[in-house]
């Protein structure tokens, strides 16, 4: 462990930088800053957005890995730098007065650091529709990107909603010639021309009527019951999640949020610097289109801007003590040129 001192009683252990959240976009920045020989603590309460997937795709090298050894494996990467993992849950991090923090962690330790990295992820709820959640990440899926060549050329319903069915359903029609879009109780009168045509150009069905539930058969989705007892083979489901961002944190933080088709998320600087200064907000906390390989690339770029920032903080705090003490502009220039001519370059 690190340094450690008391404050009112309560060891703290101190760090550089306390990341929350040890999935790819809180490891990635681990990864960068143990690198840069940082001290780094992980606290991951294991509750990674994509654990129901069996396989991750579209990353460059991991195609078709399955989640879970994809993340020991980058552990074992981060802490072959120095980085410390624990297995635990943050429950406040409070702004300590001086531009740093202390984090509690739920299983009642302390620990203090001098940046924040948040990467606690998000919650995909689900529709309200008898057999999705027990068949979500399996047949019944949410991205075309992340398991749409797995589903080519078979049946595919797509669950509609304002905001993202005819989307969805022409982007699965790209996939698949056999897509059916659920209308699920709203009214086909109501749904725009220009829709109609679209669907009809991209060969897509459209069912009327609300869905009852889903039909699986020997541990397989088999179907799409509607209310009235129609029933559609279906072998794969899409549905549309509201995609609701862990942020608890950085609201009690009083980070500054934004808009988005999905609804507020936190505001960040391309690099993932949130409103509040000391504070970056990675991966799915920052939006809900992060993909793993976005996920990685986010991390990293905070990773690498953190650490430029302290090595600016650091040597602006050296130069400060040095201005309050004997240090002359002079002096250092003659110092540096009886190194140049001596042929030796040591810190002073």
């Amino acid at each position: 462990m690190n340094s450690t001192n008391s404050t009112s009683g309560v060891e703290k252990d101190r760090y550089e930088v306390v990341v929350v959240g040890g999935a790819t976009a809180g490891l990635s920045a681990a990864l960068i800053l143990g690198r840069s020989r940082r001290s780094v603590l992980v606290v991951d309460a294991g509750e990674p957005r994509n654990a129901p997937a069996a396989h991750m795709q579209g990353y460059p090298s991991r195609d078709g890995m399955p989640p879970a050894e994809f993340l020991a494996e980058v552990r074992r990467e981060v802490t072959g730098y120095g980085v410390e993992l624990v297995s635990d849950r943050v429950t406040a991090a409070e702004p300590d007065g001086e531009g740093e923090f202390d984090v509690t962690l739920a299983s009642g330790g302390r620990v203090h650091a001098r940046r924040l990295v948040i990467a606690t992820g998000l919650v995909d709820e689900l529709p309200e529709v008898p057999g999705v959640a027990e068949r979500w990440g399996r047949d019944v899926l949410h991205c075309p990107f992340c398991h749409g060549w797995e589903v080519r050329d078979r049946a595919i319903g797509v669950l509609y909603r304002e905001a993202t069915g005819i989307h969805q359903a022409l982007l699965f029609s790209q996939l698949s010639g056999d897509v059916t879009l659920f209308l699920d109780g709203t009214d086909a009168d109501g749904l725009p021309d220009d829709d109609w045509q679209l669907l009809a150009a991209a060969g897509v069905s459209v069912a009327v009527g609300a869905v009852d539930r889903l039909v699986v058969t020997d541990d397989r989705l088999t179907g799409v019951r509607l209310a009235g007892g129609r029933e559609f083979a279906r072998e794969v489901f899409v549905v549309p999640t509201r995609t609701v961002p862990r942020d608890g944190l950085l609201s009690a933080l009083g980070a500054t949020t934004k808009e988005t088709p999905a609804g507020p998320f936190v505001d960040v600087d391309p690099t993932g610097q949130t409103s509040v200064p000391g504070v970056w907000a990675v991966g799915n906390a920052a939006g809900p289109a992060e993909q793993v390989v976005n996920a990685a690339s986010a991390g990293y770029r905070a990773g690498a801007f953190i650490n430029a920032q302290l090595v600016m903080s650091d040597a602006a705090r050296g130069a400060a003590l040095r201005r309050a003490g004997a240090f002359s502009p002079e002096g250092e220039r003659a110092v540096a040129a009886a190194r140049t001519k001596s042929g030796t370059a040591v810190a002073s």
